[in-house]
C-alpha cells in the first residue's frame, strides 16, 4: 500500500511527558513513532547543530525530522526481516568515532548529552539505524558492486585527460522528493535550512541530521570531484562558486540539493586533506555560570598571548585539563570541516582565533606540518570511490522502494 502522507503535524510539545510518550506522531507499518520520540530527536537536532531553540524553528524542522524517524523505522524493520542486527559494542565504537572525529576527549560526548539535556537514547537510536542500514545495503548489493580493472583504468584515463581541470572539494545536503505533491514542502525545508546555515549553524551539522544522502554520515562530504562527475545542474553551480560559498536549493530529478564548496585545486596537486599535522587544542567549556561572550573573550586572550605549542599546552593543563589535548599526529581530512579549514590556514606556532566547538570554544595551534606529494589517486582509492558511488545509488533506490511499499499514517 502506498504511504498516506499528511503534510501538517500539530506538535504538542507542551503536553505532559507521560502523555506525550504514548501519543502517536506516525504509524509505520506495525510500528509507531511517538510524540516523545519526535520531541527528543528535535532536541538532538537543534542542540547538536547549534540551531536556536524556538517555536519557529521547531515548526520549520518538525516535518523533516519526522520523515527521518519514519525512514529509520522502515530501515530497522527491513533489517529485522533480513536478520541484520547491531550490537551494543558497535554502537559504543560509533560513539567513540564521533568523539574522535570532533577531537573530543574520551567520555566527552556523554557529558555533552547530559549537559544539554539530550536523552542518550535519541542518539543511540539514530546511530543504530544508520549502522543497520549500512550493513543491510552492503549485504544486499555488495555482489552487484564489482569494480573491474577496466572500470579503474577508464576512470584513471579520464582523470589524466582532465588533469588541468580544477577539482572541487564539495559537501552536499540532499532532500528527496518521492512524488510531485511533496515538492513545495521539500523546497520550503531546503530554504529554511539555508537560512539556518547562513545564520551560523554548521553545514556539516545540518547535513548529518537532515540530508538523505549516504554522505550524511560524514557531514555531506563528497570529497574531490570535477564538474563533469556531478549532475549537470550541480556541476554548473559549482563552477560559478568560490570556496566558502553555498548554493541555493538546486532541483534535480530526485529532489533538492544544496552544495557547499570547501576548496578547489588542480588535479595532481597535493590534497590538503592529506596534510599531516601535529596540534595542541585547548577547549574552554561553557559552564552554566559563564556566558558565551565571557568564554569567547577568554579564548581570544589566549589566542593573542600564547607564542608556542608549549605555552598553549600549559594553558590547557591549567585552565581546561579535561577538554584540552595534544594531538601528535593527524591528517587534516580527519578533522571536522570547520576546524580543518581554520587549521590549514595557520602557520607553525600560530594560534587560531576562537573557534566554535562542541560544548565550548577552542584555540588550536599547529606544532608541525608535513604537506603530501602531488599526484593522481591510486587504483585502490579509485576502486573504493567507484564502489561507494554505486552502493549509494542502490541505497537510495532501496529506501525509495521501502517507502512506496509501506503503510505510513501521519497523525495530525
Amino acid at each position: 500500500m502506498r504511504p498516506i502522507l499528511v503534510l501538517q503535524l500539530l506538535l504538542l510539545l507542551a503536553a505532559p511527558a507521560a502523555a506525550q510518550e504514548t501519543r502517536i506522531a506516525a504509524v509505520v507499518n506495525d510500528d509507531i513513532v511517538s510524540l516523545n520520540d519526535l520531541s527528543n530527536r528535535m532536541l538532538l537536532v537543534m542542540r547538536s547543530s547549534g540551531m536556536e531553540e524556538n517555536k519557529q524553528n521547531r515548526d520549520r524542522i518538525s516535518s523533516q525530522v519526522l520523515r527521518s524517524l519514519i525512514d529509520e523505522r522502515l530501515q530497522m524493520q527491513e533489517a529485522k526481516t533480513r536478520n541484520v542486527t547491531v550490537s551494543t559494542d558497535e554502537v559504543d565504537k560509533a560513539m567513540d568515532r564521533i568523539e574522535q572525529n570532533n577531537r573530543m576527549a574520551k567520555g566527552a560526548l556523554a557529558e555533552f548529552l547530559e549537559k544539554t539535556g539530550i536523552p542518550r537514547a535519541a542518539l543511540v537510536d539514530q546511530i543504530t539505524a544508520a549502522l543497520a542500514w549500512s550493513k543491510l545495503v552492503r549485504n544486499r548489493f555488495s555482489q552487484d558492486v564489482q569494480i573491474s580493472d577496466e572500470d579503474i583504468t577508464e576512470t584513471l584515463a579520464r582523470m589524466k585527460e582532465h588533469a588541468d581541470v580544477p577539482q572541487n572539494r564539495v559537501s552536499e545536503i540532499f532532500l528527496a522528493v518521492d512524488n510531485p505533491t511533496q515538492d513545495g514542502e521539500v523546497k520550503q525545508l531546503a530554504d529554511r535550512l539555508i537560512e539556518q546555515i547562513r545564520s551560523g549553524v554548521r553545514f556539516d551539522a545540518i547535513a548529518r541530521q537532515f540530508s538523505q544522502s549516504p554522505t550524511a554520515a560524514v557531514g555531506g562530504d563528497l570529497g574531490w570531484v570535477t564538474p563533469h562527475e556531478l549532475a549537470p545542474a550541480l556541476g554548473d553551480a559549482i563552477q560559478k562558486m568560490k570556496p566558502g560559498e553555498m548554493s541555493y536549493p538546486i532541483r534535480t530529478g530526485g529532489g533538492y540539493y544544496m552544495v557547499y564548496l570547501l576548496d578547489r585545486r588542480v588535479l595532481g596537486q597535493p590534497d590538503p586533506a592529506q596534510v599531516e599535522l601535529s596540534l595542541v587544542q585547548v577547549v574552554l567549556p561553557t559552564p552554566g555560570g559563564a556566558s558565551d561572550q565571557q568564554v569567547h573573550s577568554a579564548a581570544q586572550q589566549i589566542s593573542e598571548t600564547v607564542k608556542s605549542c608549549g605555552e598553549l599546552a600549559k594553558v590547557g593543563r591549567e585552565r581546561a585539563p579535561q577538554t584540552s589535548r595534544e594531538i601528535p599526529e593527524v591528517k587534516a581530512g580527519e578533522l571536522p570541516t570547520q576546524i580543518r579549514d581554520a587549521v590549514l590556514k595557520l602557520g607553525v606556532a600560530e594560534a587560531s582565533k576562537p573557534l566554535p566547538f562542541a560544548g565550548g570554544v577552542a584555540v588550536i595551534m599547529v606544532c608541525q606540518r608535513k604537506d603530501p606529494p602531488g599526484g593522481l589517486p591510486t587504483r585502490e582509492e579509485i576502486s573504493e570511490s567507484l564502489a561507494r558511488e554505486r552502493l549509494d545509488t542502490y541505497a537510495r533506490r532501496y529506501l525509495r522502494d521501502l517507502r512506496r511499499g509501506a503503510y505510513v499514517d501521519i497523525r495530525g
